[in-house]
Parts: C-alpha cells; sequence; structure tokens
C-alpha cells in the first residue's frame, strides 16, 4: 500500500512548496488522475465534434419566378388496370396537361400482385404529335389512308387513339367506341374487358410551372367541357372503381442527404379508416412545398423542394357525377425558402477549445488540491493540539 501511495505521490503535478522544497501528496496524485481524465474525455469530445459535419439553415423570402418544377412519382394501383387509368396536371396558371403520357410508365399487374412480362408501357409521344414514331413512315409512293374523325376535327384519324384525341380537343365525351371503325378493328373494348381485374404501377416524371396546381390519377379519358374538367368512365361500364393505391414515392425535385418524403411508401388499402366500407372514393392529398437548397461544404448546391401534407378523403357518386374517383394531389408553394449549409469547426476554434479545456481543467483542478491540501493541514493542526473532535 505504501508503493502505491508513493506511486500516485510521484503523478501530483500540483506539487506544495515548503519554503525550498516541493512536497507531492497522496490527494494531489488523485485529483491529476482525475482531472487527466477528464480533459481526455472532454478532448475526445471536441475531437468527435471537429470531425462531424453539422447541416445548419437558415431562411429567406423566395424571389424567384418563372421556374419549372419536377415531381418524381411512382405509385401502384392494385385494382384499376392501366388502360383505365390517366394522369393530368394541371396549375392555376391555367396551363393544363390533360391525359400526360410524356415521361411516364405504365406496369401491367395480375390480380396477385405480380408484373404481366414483357408488358412495360413507355409513353413518349403525345397524341397530337407524329404517329409516324410510332407506327413507322409510309412509303413516299404510297398514299397515307385518311380515317374519318367522326365530326371532331378536320384532321385524318386512322387510329383509335387519334380519333379519342380529336374527341378530346373537341371536347366531347368518348362514350360509344363500339361504333368507332377504328376502335372496332383494334379491339378497343375487348382489350378493356381483358385488362378487368388487373392492376397497375405508374411511375415517371412530370414537368410543370412553379405555382399551385394539382395532379390526378382517375380513371377513363379527360377532356374540357364547358370549362369544367371531365372524365369519361362510360366505355368501361361500372360505376364502382377500386381505387386503393401504394405511393412507393413522390419528391419535388432532387433528393438532398437526410431528405425525408412524407408520401414515401404509404399504403392505403380499399378498406380503411377513412373508408371503412371500401366505397368508390377520392383520396385527396394536400400539399405545402416548400423550396429548399442545399448546399455542401464543397460549395455545391442542389436546388429542390420538401413538403408537409395533410389527408382527405370523399366517396364518390359516378352514377350522379359526384367526386370523380381516384387519388388527387393539392400543392401549394410556400413564399419561404430554407437553405441548408454543411459546415465543419475549423481548426484555429479546435485549437483554441482544446487549449480552453487544459487550461480549464488543469486550473480548477490546482484549486480542488489546493483546498484539499489546506484542508488536510488544518485538521492536522487541530489534532495534534487536541482540539479535533
Amino acid at each position: 500500500m505504501s508503493e502505491l501511495f508513493g506511486k500516485l505521490k510521484a503523478l501530483d503535478a500540483f506539487p506544495k512548496v515548503n519554503e525550498d522544497f516541493y512536497q507531492r501528496t497522496f490527494s494531489g496524485g488523485v485529483i491529476t488522475i482525475g482531472s487527466s481524465l477528464i480533459m481526455l474525455a472532454l478532448f475526445l469530445s471536441e475531437f468527435s465534434y471537429f470531425l462531424t459535419v453539422r447541416t445548419v439553415n437558415e431562411l429567406s423570402v423566395d424571389l424567384s419566378r418563372g421556374e419549372q418544377m419536377d415531381i418524381n412519382f411512382e405509385i401502384t394501383f392494385p385494382a384499376l388496370p392501366c388502360g383505365w387509368l390517366s394522369l393530368d396536371a394541371m396549375d392555376v396558371s391555367g396551363e393544363m396537361h390533360l391525359d400526360v403520357d410524356h415521361s411516364v410508365f405504365k406496369q401491367r399487374l395480375k390480380s396477385t400482385g405480380e408484373p404481366v412480362v414483357d408488358e412495360v408501357e413507355q409513353h413518349k409521344v403525345g397524341p397530337e404529335q407524329d404517329l409516324t414514331l410510332m407506327h413507322g413512315a409510309a412509303p413516299e409512293n404510297e398514299t397515307k389512308p385518311c380515317g374519318s374523325c367522326y365530326g371532331a376535327t378536320g384532321d385524318c384519324c386512322n387510329t383509335c387513339e387519334e380519333v379519342r384525341a380529336a374527341y378530346r380537343k373537341r371536347g366531347w365525351a368518348f362514350t360509344d367506341p363500339q361504333h368507332i371503325d377504328q376502335c372496332a378493328k383494334e379491339g378497343y373494348v375487348t382489350k378493356l374487358k381483358e385488362q378487368e381485374g388487373e392492376g397497375c404501377r405508374m411511375w415517371g416524371l412530370l414537368n410543370i410551372n412553379k405555382v399551385a396546381g394539382n395532379f390526378h390519377f382517375a380513371p377513363g379519358r379527360s377532356f374540357q367541357s364547358g370549362g369544367m374538367h371531365v372524365h369519361d368512365l362510360v366505355p368501361f361500364g361500372t360505376s364502382e372503381f377500386d381505387t386503393s393505391h401504394t405511393i412507393q414515392h413522390l419528391s419535388f425535385g432532387k433528393d438532398y442527404p437526410g431528405m425525408r418524403n412524407p408520401l414515401d411508401n404509404i399504403v392505403v388499402p380499399r378498406y380503411n379508416s377513412h373508408n371503412p366500407d371500401g366505397r368508390t372514393g377520392m383520396y385527396q392529398y394536400f400539399l405545402k412545398v416548400v423550396p429548399t437548397v442545399y448546399v455542401d461544404r464543397h460549395n455545391h448546391s442542389i436546388n429542390t423542394n420538401q413538403y408537409s401534407v395533410t389527408e382527405h378523403y370523399k366517396s364518390s357518386d359516378v352514377a350522379a357525377g359526384h367526386n370523380l374517383p381516384g387519388v388527387f394531389f393539392f400543392y401549394d408553394l410556400s413564399p419561404i425558402k430554407v437553405k441548408y449549409f454543411e459546415e465543419k469547426t475549423p481548426f484555429l476554434h479546435f485549437l483554441t477549445s482544446v487549449c480552453a479545456i487544459v487550461g480549464g481543467v488543469f486550473t480548477v483542478s490546482g484549486i480542488v488540491d489546493s483546498f484539499v491540501y489546506h484542508g488536510q493541514q488544518a485538521i492536522r493542526k487541530k489534532i495534534d493540539l487536541g482540539k479535533f473532535s
């Protein structure tokens, strides 16, 4: 035990001056070890903080004007066939995209949820564009046929899709495809019936104006009639639509480190708390989109958006024309922009903190050691004088 006391005395960093010599004490050695451990712990903590890249944010008014915004989506409808579904987008500026088919993909799903092999449909050519890209150009010496559009427009309609596009331009409902020669030849109604009971997975990208608006997934092809947005549901021969869905992904712009999208991997079955009876209905998501800029420590910036969401459900009455069934996303832009910065503690700040830790702990330890030493001396004097009880 005396050897241990001797070694602890040798570690005393606060030797006491008694006239011409230093005196090391057992308490001083204990305090030295304790203060060294505290300094080491604080140094490691400060060093870890120095190596950590932190993200800080600042708020400012969004002054951008006339910009575009990308919407990335992936959504699955387990009980709505791809041939029944359409995607529409519109905004408060009056711009409207009906039956969006550019940069949109569809994959038919069996009733079990498995994909139908080799049935991925990529839409890149809209109905108003040159259809020779899909069907091949006719030889120069061959006269192109000119099918009737049935009074919809003065153009030629050689396919069922062209007739539907002409009807949509005119604002007419495509109610009886069986009496359209082009549709009858292509077996349009038969194809719709063949897909009954299937599901559909849709994914892709929408490029829209950076203003408030909405986009929605709903059965039937859409058209404008009398200033109203209408979906033609007659060809399906039913008023019951299962709008259950799973949102695998929904984001407004690029992802940045640590980004969380509140609607990712949301599953809405047919029977749920909003719709316990499993009725045909309209699922509405009201989104508040916040412009966001993320700047990493290499000064590379990512311009994107994050959002919050509120959900709502309305039952639909297709026969009465009340509340179109489907999944609707209504978004509004926040006037406040959030800017995130990645930053790291400067080395000089780290060095200053380390010096402050060492100096501060050393000083406090010296005060504590002095207090203990003089307290011990005072007690010994009282013991020697027989005054300590």
